[in-house]
């Protein structure tokens, strides 16, 4: 009797560890330390899972603890199914393809009121692949927008020398809360063809003006025609940052309230950890949509660029609010080895009718 009523409280804790593990947001505990962490790798906990079938399919060998075996299999089997059902739902889209020339060109079919966009989002992890890299995937990519996490200004500006001389400038805007660490850095670059822009975010670190330890930048259309974009940096939700990195999830949602807003960057969360910040369903953060959610590849992992993309956490979005349409969005996996331990994303958009 003692062996089977611990074999009972082994099986239902189990479940309910699974349970959580597979819709945290159920519970109210998606924003919490190590859950955060596991949910963000659901590829990995199925390889983890299939793994451990493994090691109780041998065990049930053993007479005496077939029966616990057997129940713990049933268990992983039915988080196993509900986790690739979460992750075929969300998509695994291919690579970025190079745009087709017939789709290239200006973005504005009237001046400062842009109809179609690009959008490129790469944290450089602090200026890593170089200028030159980065201006080169940018003009494959025909991108009118550039969000990049961990950049500096000098290089910003670089970036939009390069693609001036190859016919596409750009206005470089930067937020730094200090000059040390480049990962306090980050640059946003638009293309003029979308109009002027200024910077409406604060300088400094904290709301209600920014993201708590790394920058975001908010730019705005100075003559109010045309979307305001947002280049995201929120904190990574590490032990001693949770707090900040809550914060920073919560600010990013206000921001992301409105009628014509494009947000891309690094957001260190998937769409499990944004849960609960939307006032409707079909939003994931505020009023604001997931492009890779939309497009069919919003499980493929952004970070580490060292891990296969299905075992990698999806943490680079491009968030947009309803009046755009998502054309395209992928993640590019060209870029693994150019030194940023995070993938591009690149979404194109386009008002909707």
């Amino acid at each position: 009797m003692p062996t089977r009523f611990l074999s009972a409280l082994i099986v239902i804790g189990a479940s309910v560890a699974l349970l959580i593990l597979s819709w945290p947001q159920f519970f109210g505990l998606q924003n919490t330390w190590i859950i955060a962490h596991a949910v963000s790798l659901r590829g990995l906990m199925l390889v983890g899972a299939a793994a451990l079938v493994v090691v109780l399919l041998l065990i049930m060998l053993f007479r005496p603890l077939r029966a616990l075996a057997g129940l713990l299999v049933a268990a992983l089997l039915v988080f196993g199914v509900a986790n690739l059902a979460i992750v075929a739902s969300r998509g695994i889209g291919p690579d970025a393809a190079v745009p087709a020339a017939a789709e290239t060109g200006s973005p504005a079919e009237e001046a400062g009121t842009a109809q179609r966009v690009t959008v490129l989002s790469w944290n450089t992890l602090g200026d890593a692949p170089g200028a030159e890299e980065i201006a080169k995937l940018a003009l494959e990519q025909d991108a009118d927008i550039l969000t990049l996490p961990e950049t500096t200004e000098k290089t910003g500006v670089a970036i939009a020398e390069a693609m001036r001389v190859s016919g596409r400038p750009m206005w470089v805007h930067t937020v730094a809360f200090d000059l040390v660490s480049k990962a306090r850095s980050t640059t946003l670059l638009i293309s003029p063809e979308l109009g002027d822009y200024e910077v409406t975010s604060a300088a400094g670190s904290g709301p209600p003006g920014n993201t708590n330890v790394l920058p975001t930048v908010v730019a705005a259309p100075t003559d109010g025609k045309g979307p305001t974009v947002i280049a995201v940096h929120a904190v990574s939700p590490i032990q001693f940052e949770m707090s900040n990195w809550r914060s920073d999830l919560d600010w990013l949602a206000t921001q992301c309230t409105g009628d014509d807003i494009i947000m891309a960057g690094d957001f260190n969360a998937t769409i499990d950890h944004m849960a609960g910040r939307a006032p409707v369903d079909s939003a994931v953060l505020g009023d604001c949509r997931d492009a890779a959610l939309s497009a069919g590849s919003a499980a493929v992992g952004t970070w580490p660029a060292s891990a296969p993309k299905l075992l990698g956490s999806p943490i680079d979005h491009v968030l947009t609010t309803p009046n755009w349409q998502v054309d395209s969005m992928s993640v590019i996996g060209s870029r693994d080895a150019s030194g940023s331990d995070h993938r591009p994303i690149v979404a194109t958009l386009s008002l909707a009718p």
